[in-house]
């Protein structure tokens, strides 16, 4: 992933945000040197604000192959994505004929070791942990536990992972490299556009647009 300097982060805060507040993204196992192509596994996850990522799968997964061949992964997760038309992107002084369309888009990926976890109640605890996360307050299926018959049964047919982050490497694309006018004038295409993600999309270039200024020439 190719990162401008001024489409990088402000900060770790600024990536793990992305982390905790979107809880899906992709494992992808690399597996071994005879490997012809990575395994690429979209999945929820939790996220503890520092530096390390939960998440289960079922047991009959083909990533488990390849994290046996060689136990490093890369987690990504890309955030509050949109495409940016030729024109709006051109700004005021460029032909509408000349503009070149972008994507604006926040990256997160995160190097990993690779920890499997089997033991009962260590998976009982991660599930617990992250259907506290993603259940309704008071959900009748918290807790997991390996005294229950039915959790005790379902137990093996899933497999733990802990992934621990040894590198970040995040990218906030969103007009770094443009001045703050034409940021705004791109934020108000969006919120007229309105498209599935604009909002969001214009709240964070918005964001950047307050703490940064021009890095670049446009």
């Amino acid at each position: 992933m190719l990162v401008h300097p001024w489409d990088a982060a402000s900060s770790d805060e600024e990536w793990r945000a992305v982390l905790q507040h979107f809880d899906f993204g992709q494992l992808i196992a690399p597996g071994g040197p005879d490997r012809e192509l990575p395994v690429v596994v979209p999945t929820h996850f939790i996220f503890d604000g520092e530096h390390t990522i939960e998440l289960h799968l079922a047991r009959p997964n083909p990533v488990w192959r390849a994290l046996a061949e060689r136990p490093r992964a890369l987690f990504t997760v890309v955030a509050d994505y949109v495409y940016v038309p030729a024109a709006v992107n051109a700004g005021q002084d460029v032909a509408a004929e000349l503009g070149v369309p972008t994507s604006y888009y926040a990256a997160v990926q995160v190097s990993c070791d690779v920890e499997v976890i089997d033991e009962p109640e260590e998976k009982a605890g991660l599930l617990n942990r992250q259907l506290a996360h993603f259940e309704p307050p008071g959900s009748a299926r918290l807790p997991v536990s390996t005294a229950t018959d039915s959790d005790r049964r379902l137990l093996p047919g899933i497999r733990g992972i802990r992934l621990s982050g040894t590198q970040v490497r995040a990218k906030f694309k969103y007009g770094g490299n443009k001045t703050r006018e034409h940021r705004e004038a791109i934020a108000e295409a969006l919120a007229v556009r309105n498209g599935s993600m604009d909002d969001s999309a214009r709240r964070r270039l918005l964001a950047r647009s307050a703490t940064t200024e021009v890095s670049a020439p446009d």
